[in-house]
């Protein structure tokens, strides 16, 4: 077990039992990992059903089978629970205390969707080591996002200063930023989660850079990259022959009309793989627009293999994006906007291309480089060799964690 003494005991905490988007896939990822490496991991969730994957392993799961707070039948009772979701509090304290102290660590997920930041007194209260991974920014901004969604631009303010509580930056009302202030007081000042939390996970440089500021002085910072499900194909035998393709949810903030609008400067037709609230709008404002819709995750891969390039042109930060790295394992180049996260998997000309982030014009320029067959050929050569020398397998990753958990467990 890589220099580890013994098995260790991990209870990962986080909003849901099954696999709804990345958070979840990489928590219960490392859960199956951690179990086949001969640790003790086990979940704690607010919302079932639990993922059959989970069971087949053994794995225990404690689940609350709560519902979502968007899912939830009446608002007042969501938007309380929210704030300070008493059973999940209590539950988790029982779980922590069957835990035996000296091999025994809490891996934090997520809380913002269903356990609310309550989970931070039984954790504290339980004496053991905690890791926080930041999927998402909801420890430090009220919206989770450092984006303001009104204006689709990234957002420089003051987590919970005047200026932020007066900004309408939410992506419905103002009303549900007023809520989600009182949820981030709350976290704050009455909680203390970030407090609490003093060991973060981070996934690489550009993210870190976002958070540091941010967080409590003396906060420990890891780096741990996620794991990624992509299979070893050997180079693309014809990189030029496909299109280039956007993949993901058609919404603002994922930056598909800017993309749209540089295809149609750039002369070529727009390829969506996906399907989101916009897909309509999209599909008006540019009828030459191909929207494919959404794709199982077989059907994904393929596309992403036989795409000539993928475009990563998002609008907000982003945490790691796995479609990125998944297409480079493709063998796959990707052009990736310049101020988002997708860009540190990308070496600028070699396996990719950045472009200035919500600038048409720019993404224009970079696409028509990709139109380039011998431009495509020695980037999608290099796309491959470059994320096999080292691949963000969940072996890797699993190493990763057995390595910074020993850190938490050896400090007094």
């Amino acid at each position: 077990m890589d220099g580890q003494t013994g098995p260790m005991r991990i209870l990962l905490v986080l909003d849901t039992a099954f696999v709804n988007g990345g958070q979840a896939k990489v928590a219960i990822d490392s859960a199956l990992g951690l179990k086949a490496r001969g640790h003790e991991p086990e979940i704690f969730a607010a919302v079932g059903p639990v993922a059959p994957e989970l069971q087949a392993a053994g794995i225990p799961v404690h689940c609350l089978d709560q519902s979502e707070l968007v899912k939830d039948g009446s608002v007042v009772k969501a938007a309380w629970r929210g704030i300070d979701n008493r059973e999940a509090a209590g539950a988790l304290e029982g779980v922590l205390a069957h835990l035996p102290r000296g091999e025994s660590v809490v891996h934090v997920h997520g809380w913002a969707k269903a356990l609310s930041s309550a989970i931070a007194g039984p954790i504290a209260r339980s004496g053991l080591p905690s890791l926080y991974t930041m999927h998402e920014y909801f420890l430090l901004c009220p919206n989770g996002g450092f984006y303001n969604y009104q204006k689709h631009t990234h957002c420089p303010l003051e987590p919970l200063s005047m200026r932020c509580i007066a900004t309408h930056c939410d992506s419905r009302s103002y009303l549900h930023k007023a809520w989600r202030v009182a949820r981030t007081v709350v976290m704050k000042h009455v909680h203390h989660l970030p407090g609490v939390m003093r060991d973060v996970a981070y996934f690489h440089p550009f993210q870190r850079a976002i958070i540091e500021r941010h967080l409590p002085e003396g906060t420990r910072l890891h780096e741990i990259a996620n794991p990624v499900e992509v299979e070893d194909l050997g180079p693309k035998p014809e990189p030029s022959s496909g299109e280039i393709i956007f993949l993901g949810r058609i919404s603002m903030e994922k930056g598909v009309f800017v993309y749209a609008e540089a295809a149609r400067r750039a002369g070529i037709v727009p390829v969506f793989v996906g399907d989101g609230p916009l897909a309509v709008e999209l599909a008006k404002r540019y009828p030459e627009a191909r929207l494919l819709g959404w794709h199982d995750a077989a059907g994904v891969r393929k596309r992403l293999r036989e795409a000539r390039a993928l475009v990563f042109p998002s609008l907000w930060y982003e945490g790691q994006p796995l479609t990125v790295l998944e297409a480079l394992g493709l063998g796959t180049p990707v052009i990736a906007a310049d101020q988002c996260a997708g860009r540190e998997s990308v070496i600028d000309g070699e396996t990719g291309l950045w472009f200035r982030q919500a600038d048409p014009d720019d993404l224009a320029r970079a696409l028509r480089m990709m139109m380039d067959d011998e431009t495509v050929w020695r980037m999608s050569e290099a796309a491959y060799r470059r994320y096999w020398a080292d691949p963000f397998s969940i072996e890797r990753h699993c190493r990763r964690l057995e390595q910074v958990y020993g850190e938490l467990l050896a400090r007094p």
